[in-house]
């Protein structure tokens, strides 16, 4: 794809959102807040502490039943219990999202001068994310709960998505993947009504996050505004089907089996929850805005937008 120069913005290069930025000066600068505020979580945070009795493991109000029959009927110590396993399918989700992310941003860099600022944070962020799957895999391992895999559909279209996708597609779907759980996560780890460990997780995936949200988006302008009118449109149609998927795939379902709950009744309370249908729409909607500006989503890329319900 074309790589645009200072120059080229300046030349009148723009978007709906203005001129378009240097692309090495926005790497140089990542680069430098990388220096500056990166974690290794094996020595950030205590592992070894004790879990905090009455504490959350995801605030209460992120909860995939919060505020349903269902939830007005669970004790307090299965309320609890399920925050934890949702912890831990998120956390799963993560690593299945990263794996995909680290791929992407691996054939983004491909053909590219390795000693381009531009390059040299791409490789920088696949490190924090190497970081940050082993993170959630020391997560889920220290709360006791199974590892929650996605579906094997969810799985092969993965591998498919990898295979297709082009560069503005990869970056909506990065962007798809880091925001909502970004939003989530702001709230969680200040909340002191969660564990400790959860909200050290969150808080060092928050700021780390924050650069890759900043990379992805400045690319995804300029892919959007240089890449052909195909490449665009199948951008759209792909993102809107990624929603779909993402949004079904955001809970694993076995949570409720495992805490003792009814499978099928869980999940359809949660489909028919107004609440939960809000907080994913507050989840999106920064993201969600941002992708109307730059002209993602239009036609039928929007319609798959509203009917994964991140979109109203």
């Amino acid at each position: 794809m074309t790589t645009l120069s200072e120059a080229d913005a300046l030349d009148g290069l723009r978007d709906a959102l203005g001129l378009l930025k240097d692309r090495e000066q926005v790497a140089q600068r990542l680069l430098d807040a990388s220096a500056r505020h990166s974690f290794d979580p094996d020595e950030e945070l205590d592992w070894d502490a004790p879990f905090e009795e009455g504490k959350w493991f995801w605030p209460p109000e992120l909860v995939s039943l919060y505020g349903t029959p269902m939830w007005r009927r669970m004790s307090e110590e299965q309320r609890l219990l399920l925050s934890r396993h949702e912890a831990a399918a998120l956390a799963s989700l993560g690593i299945w999202f990263e794996l995909i992310l680290i791929q992407l941003l691996v054939r983004h860099v491909y053909d590219k001068a390795a000693t381009s600022a531009h390059v040299r944070y791409a490789l920088t962020e696949i490190e924090d994310e190497c970081r940050h799957s082993k993170m959630f895999a020391r997560l889920i391992t220290r709360g006791g709960t199974p590892w929650y895999p996605v579906s094997r559909a969810h799985r092969n279209l993965g591998r498919l998505f990898k295979t297709i996708s082009t560069t503005p597609g990869s970056f909506t779907a990065t962007l798809l993947g880091e925001e909502i759980l970004d939003w989530m996560q702001r709230l969680t780890f200040p909340d002191e009504r969660v564990q400790p460990l959860l909200r050290g997780v969150t808080r060092i995936h928050v700021v780390e996050e924050a650069r890759h949200v900043r990379y992805a988006r400045e690319e995804l302008r300029r892919q959007m505004v240089t890449a052909p009118k195909w490449s665009q449109e199948f951008t759209r149609v792909t993102s809107g089907e990624f929603a779909r998927v993402f949004s079904v795939a955001f809970v694993n379902p076995e949570v409720y089996t495992n805490v003792g709950l009814d499978r099928r009744q869980a999940v359809a309370q949660v489909r028919a929850s107004a609440h939960r249908r809000d907080v994913m729409q507050q989840g999106a909607r920064r993201l969600t805005d941002f992708l109307d500006d730059i002209g993602v989503l239009r036609g039928v890329g929007r319609r798959l937008w509203q009917s994964s319900g991140l979109l109203a």
